[in-house]
């Protein structure tokens, strides 16, 4: 497995890591998720992205390999109470759930917090990267990071605070690539990607009634790549390589609830970046159909 340094942090991160929600909104048994991130870690995983709110995946994940802290590096994220939809963004929310997180996560320290989706507001406000800060100082992350997308990733970047940006690209969603990843290159910031295969909506032969992948659905049939009608595994391959080719990406997080999944993406991940002419092919097709509220989704 090729690993990439993590800008700044100088952290050498498997390119495909593990995002680790899934395992907690999809329910996944206990047994499931030790086999499957055991196996992963055994084979070259080693980045793990989770969060606070994602239901119970950081109990689960304390669970399964907190006895392997030191094969990993392990990233969560905070500012939601519980649950995405409720926003915590004070400086103590902040350090109450990174506690919280820690507790769950069965460890003293982790090697990244990141502030959650919030937007250039709170941001600018100040208190919620101090609580970031003032953990790091303490010990109990080793880095700090935002996780965002358009203008608030943009943001983000030019506060000039944070170790990493982890924000959304993919074969659908391609706003980050001229808007913030030149930016974040320029800084030095480590790029994490989440959502690096739009949710693998070609799975879907009609609209899906998950909310959350509807977009990039309606996107997909709009886009009409010509890799994109037929084998899965060739729509796969291509967009996880695609994404993998942009600058500054250094590590893309795919979920699965599935053992041998990891495994799976992890071959197509092996052929590196695509050619120059298959991704100026996507491009080119992007800026033709892509209208302006295409924006990068959260």
């Amino acid at each position: 497995m090729e690993r990439r340094v993590l800008g700044k942090t100088g952290m050498n991160v498997s390119v495909l890591g593990f995002g680790a929600a899934e395992i907690g909104y999809e329910g996944a048994a206990q047994p499931d998720i030790d086999k499957l991130l055991n196996s992963a870690l055994d084979q070259g995983l080693n980045a793990i992205d989770t969060a606070e709110c994602y239901v119970d995946s950081e109990e689960k994940l304390g669970r399964s390999v907190a006895g392997r802290r030191a094969d990993f590096f392990l990233f969560t994220k905070c500012g939601h109470a519980g649950n995405y939809f409720t926003p915590a963004w004070s400086g103590a929310e902040i350090t109450a759930s990174i506690e919280k997180s820690l507790k769950n996560l069965k460890t003293d320290y982790v090697d990244l917090v990141q502030l959650h989706s919030c937007d250039s507001q709170v941001l600018k406000k100040g208190e919620a990267i101090e609580a970031l800060q003032k953990a790091k100082k303490e010990g109990k992350t080793r880095f700090i990071g935002y996780s965002g997308d358009g203008e608030d990733a943009l943001c983000a970047v030019d506060l000039d605070v944070f170790d990493t940006l982890q924000t959304s690209c993919s074969i659908f969603d391609q706003q980050c690539i001229d808007l913030v990843l030149p930016r974040a290159k320029e800084k030095n910031m480590g790029v994490i990607v989440k959502r690096p295969i739009g949710n693998a909506v070609w799975r879907f032969k009609t609209k899906p009634a998950n909310e959350y992948v509807q977009e990039y659905w309606e996107r997909a049939q709009k886009l009409a790549y010509d890799f994109a009608d037929g084998d899965n595994d060739i729509i796969s391959e291509t967009a996880l390589r695609f994404t993998l080719s942009q600058p500054a990406v250094c590590t893309m997080i795919v979920g699965t609830t599935k053992p041998g999944r990891w495994q799976e993406n992890a071959k197509f991940v092996s052929g590196g970046n695509l050619s120059v002419d298959q991704i100026k092919t996507i491009r080119d097709r992007w800026s033709k159909v892509a209208t302006k509220d295409w924006v990068g989704q959260v």
